[in-house]
Formats: C-alpha cells, sequence, structure tokens
C-alpha cells in the first residue's frame, strides 16, 4: 500500500501528516511512503530526513496523488484537492462531513473512501487514533505561551526587593483536552487558574491539576453519551452568564476552548464581560474555526477592544510544528495500522472505529448519520 503526503497548502501552515520517524514503523507493516518535496520542511523535517529511512520525494503533488492509494492530509481539502485524488483511492484527512455536506458528495462521486479522522469514536482503543486530543493539547498549550506574551504582566508571583508581584489569574472555559491542558501549562508559569465546565463531571480534572472549579448551579450536566458537551437550555445559559461575568472580569487571561460537534461555538463571552476586564487582559478563543466563543472574537485576527486583545489565530497546533506533526503522525500510524492488513487497506464497515469514521466507500455515503443529513 502507497500512502502519499502532499504539503499542506492552507495559509500559515506548518504542519506535515506523517514525520520521518513514522518511515520505518509503516515499512515494517508493508506499507511504502511518498512525500511532496518540502512537505516536512516548515516543521524542522527535510527531505533527505524521508529520503534516508526509506520514503521517496515527489516533486509535485499531481506526481504523488498518481500512484497513491492512501492520501493523508491534516487540513480540510478543497473539492478542487478532492478533484485531483485518483478515482477509487482513500483519503484520511479532517472532513467535517456533519457540515461539510458540499465535500461529502464530492469524494462520493470520485469513489474515494474517506476516513474522517474528526469523526473517530471516543473508545479506549481508539484514543491512540484520536487526531482532535492530541492537536488540542498542542493548541491548549501554545494558549498560554501566546497569553503570556502579550499580557502586560508576569504570569508567577515573585517576591523581590521592589516588593511583591501578585500572580496573573487565569479562567478556562471548558475543560476537555485543551482547555486541561491550558490549566496546567498556566499553572506550571505560576498563575492562580480557574476552571469552567458545563459538564460536571470534570470537576475533579480540573481541581487535580490546582485549579479551583467555577461551580454554576444550572441544575443540567451537559455530557452526552460520547464524553462531549451539548448545548444547554436557555435557563441554564443565563445563569451560566451571570456566574462567568464576575469570573471573567476579575481575570487578567481568559482562554476559551468550548465547542459543540458539529454546531456553531457557544457564545460564552459577551460583549458586556470584556468591556468589564482591565485594560491589558487577553482573551484567547480557541473556538475561533466555529465562530470563537468571545462575542468579539474575529476568526484569524488578534485584535484589541475595549483595551483587551483578542486572539482568534486559527491554527495555534501550527506555532508548535514539529511535535504537534509528531503527535499527528503517530494517530495516522495506529489509523493506518487499524484499516489495512498484510499491507492492503481492508475496509469493515461493521467495526466500531471504522464504521464511524469512514464516510464514502465504493461511491456512496455509508456514514448512517451523514447520510440521513443529505
Amino acid at each position: 500500500m502507497k500512502v502519499a503526503i502532499p504539503a499542506e497548502t492552507h495559509a500559515g501552515e506548518k504542519r506535515v501528516a506523517i514525520v520521518p520517524e513514522s518511515v520505518k514503523r509503516l515499512a515494517a507493516k508493508k506499507v511504502s511512503l511518498a512525500v511532496e518535496a518540502g512537505a516536512g520542511a516548515r516543521s524542522q523535517y527535510a527531505d533527505d530526513d524521508y529520503r534516508g529511512l526509506g520514503a521517496t520525494v515527489e516533486a509535485t503533488a499531481d506526481a504523488l496523488f498518481q500512484d497513491a492509494d492512501v492520501v493523508v492530509r491534516l487540513r480540510v481539502p478543497s473539492i478542487d484537492d478532492v478533484a485531483r485524488l485518483r478515482e477509487g483511492s482513500a483519503l484520511i484527512a479532517p472532513i467535517y462531513p456533519l457540515v461539510r455536506h458540499d465535500l461529502v458528495r464530492a469524494l462520493a462521486a470520485r469513489k474515494i473512501t474517506a476516513i474522517a479522522v474528526d469523526s473517530i469514536p471516543r473508545t479506549t482503543v481508539a484514543q491512540m487514533m484520536d487526531v482532535l486530543s492530541s492537536q488540542a493539547t498542542c493548541a491548549g498549550y501554545y494558549a498560554v505561551i501566546a497569553a503570556a506574551t502579550r499580557l502586560p504582566r508576569f504570569f508567577p508571583m515573585l517576591i523581590t526587593a521592589a516588593g511583591t508581584i501578585a500572580p496573573a489569574k487565569v479562567l478556562v472555559l471548558g475543560a476537555g483536552v485543551a482547555g486541561l491542558q491550558a490549566i496546567g501549562t498556566a499553572r506550571r508559569l505560576g498563575a492562580v487558574v480557574e476552571g469552567y465546565d458545563v459538564r460536571k463531571v470534570v470537576k475533579e480534572q480540573i481541581e487535580s491539576l490546582g485549579a479551583k472549579f467555577v461551580d454554576v448551579d444550572t441544575g443540567e450536566d451537559a455530557q452526552t453519551a460520547g464524553g462531549y458537551a451539548r448545548e444547554v437550555s436557555d435557563e441554564a445559559k443565563k445563569k451560566q452568564a451571570e456566574v462567568l461575568a464576575r469570573h471573567v472580569a476579575k481575570s487578567d487571561v481568559v482562554i476559551t476552548t468550548a465547542l459543540i460537534p458539529g454546531k456553531r461555538a457557544p457564545v460564552l463571552v459577551t460583549e458586556a464581560m470584556v468591556k468589564a476586564m482591565k485594560p491589558g487582559s487577553v482573551v484567547i478563543d480557541l473556538a475561533a474555526e466555529q465562530e470563537g466563543n468571545c462575542e468579539l472574537t474575529e476568526p484569524g485576527v488578534i485584535a484589541v477592544k475595549h483595551g483587551v486583545t483578542i486572539m482568534g489565530e486559527l491554527d495555534l497546533p501550527s506555532q508548535v510544528a514539529m511535535h504537534a506533526s509528531q503527535m499527528y503522525s503517530r494517530n495516522m500510524e495506529k489509523l493506518l495500522f487499524h484499516v489495512s492488513h498484510d499491507g492492503a487497506l481492508k475496509i469493515d464497515l461493521t467495526e466500531e472505529i471504522t464504521k464511524g469514521a469512514v464516510i464514502t466507500h465504493g461511491g456512496e455515503v455509508v456514514h448512517a448519520k451523514v447520510k440521513e443529513l443529505l
């Protein structure tokens, strides 16, 4: 089975889907790797690093796709990207099929076996393939670093000859993988940290990292059976806003990470809350790709509004491209091993992980939920 790794063309993207260290492990399973020239350069992986471990390097993406059985990407492909794939080949990439119906139809029309890495079920076995978690780890870490560079004060408490400097106060909204990583990183930098999530089960996790749990008594626990958060009622939103307004106002940094699969990110920080923050405070919105948790977030833009810096950057994992690529690559190894046997792609739609991640196969939409939406 020949796996192709094209250079990512999304503006500002520095990551690569598979790094050189994976080449030998893939080869041991009869999986060969071909890489587009320069694909790993921005994450510090040279073409010679791939060649030295047995991968081939192609000059262009078109040459790469010509013989590829499977193409692996880490950004959502465009319709034009799909048109360049060899008909009947396979694609492993983020697809967001619940909302990108145009992309799903294009994949089915090309008879592409499309495996959506964003649709991999949350099971114990699938943890090793969970790219959302691995990249959220990178985003949560870098969000704190980005906040620290923009905040006009120290994070830790300092006792100096000039007097005692009080620590920064950080509020993290959403305690999934990104939120918990942000909490842990902010604590390591010496900040006083609070965390909030609509799922009550994460209280212990937040406190285990040395942060205080912000308790909002809404009478609802918004955790789904799959472990994700669901949207709460209007009454719960009102109570939530009242409590969060007080905590946002006293925070130097607010990091928001709340997402609802297939929907617009919930607005947790209103313009009124931003106005109440101290001048020089920082809001890092990790939900910017889904329109943001802050009412004033502009996706892709860093702006100062009411004296508060609001970051709506769209690709924080790319800022730590070397390790983000390494983590994604290890996820891809496990996924490729899972959907192949003896060096050939093997799609078993009765198996839980495959059934949950495969969107199109043999010219048809085979994912039940996506098929229903279409």
